[in-house]
């Protein structure tokens, strides 16, 4: 399944956030979206779901399947959320609900979205559990998030938004805070995940880094546009716009020489 973002436009109040946004993923590719904090990387990601600020206006499409969701109505779109497109937030401390066990959070989405009983909910979570490579499935999924490291929560919260077994999904910076070896971890999760699955993945990051190792395509935002999107290689390596080159030549050292990973 294919999401393609056209002409996206979102102002609030009087601010113009997005001016005209063109994007496609596509299913079974990483498209990674870079940019500066404040460029309208996550104004993106929150406006396929419908989770912009109340009283925010929008222009443009949004098409899944070929339905546009920003014309969709809130009762449809709620159907769509969660059970097509989902989306992994920054911080799993906020996003998981703290005094609410994971299987819980794993098994709500279910029995609403699938109907199906408390019993099998629980054996679907404890596969995702496993999936996602937490430790000890049967007695993780009756703890809370606060028992669980940082990067084990980021593996909780994954797991949470493809319980309903989505076709589309938004990762919105998933390995700010996380130090080098469990970023690593999660972006070889979200790459198997997106290979094995044939999910539509839209990685949201200000980190080159992490596009080098996992994207498929990259898009480069700027000021609520974006400037210029490629293949990995060609944007990371061979950039044609001024503003990529200079996101490049501000990485220390010799790090604008970004690896590829071999897969």
């Amino acid at each position: 399944m294919t999401l393609t973002i056209s002409g996206l436009k979102v102002s609030i109040g009087e601010a113009e956030i997005l001016r005209g946004v063109d994007l496609t993923v596509s299913a079974g590719h990483v498209h990674g979206l870079a940019g500066e904090s404040g460029s309208g990387k996550t104004v993106t990601g929150l406006a396929v779901l419908g989770l912009l600020p109340h009283g925010s206006r929008t222009a443009g499409t949004i098409e899944l399947a070929g339905r546009d969701l920003l014309a969709m109505p809130a009762k449809q779109l709620n159907a769509v959320r969660g059970a097509e497109i989902a989306m992994v937030f920054q911080d799993p401390a906020t996003s998981l609900h703290p005094m609410v066990t994971v299987g819980v959070q794993l098994t709500e989405h279910m029995r609403h979205h699938l109907g199906v009983g408390r019993k099998e909910a629980r054996e679907r979570a404890l596969g995702l559990l496993a999936k996602v490579r937490i430790p000890s499935p049967e007695t993780a999924v009756d703890r809370y998030p606060h028992q669980f490291s940082g990067g084990m929560r980021q593996r909780i919260a994954i797991a949470v938004a493809l319980a309903c077994e989505p076709k589309v999904l938004i990762a919105d910076e998933p390995t700010t805070a996380l130090d080098v070896t469990v970023q690593a971890g999660i972006l070889r999760l979200l790459r198997g995940l997106c290979d094995d699955l044939g999910l539509a993945v839209l990685l949201v990051t200000h980190d080159l880094g992490v596009m080098s190792a996992v994207a498929d395509e990259v898009s480069v935002m700027k000021d609520g546009l974006v400037v210029e999107t490629g293949p990995r290689g060609q944007v990371l390596t061979e950039p044609r716009h001024a503003y990529t080159r200079a996101l490049l030549e501000s990485l220390p050292g010799d790090d604008h020489k970004l690896p590829q990973e071999e897969r």
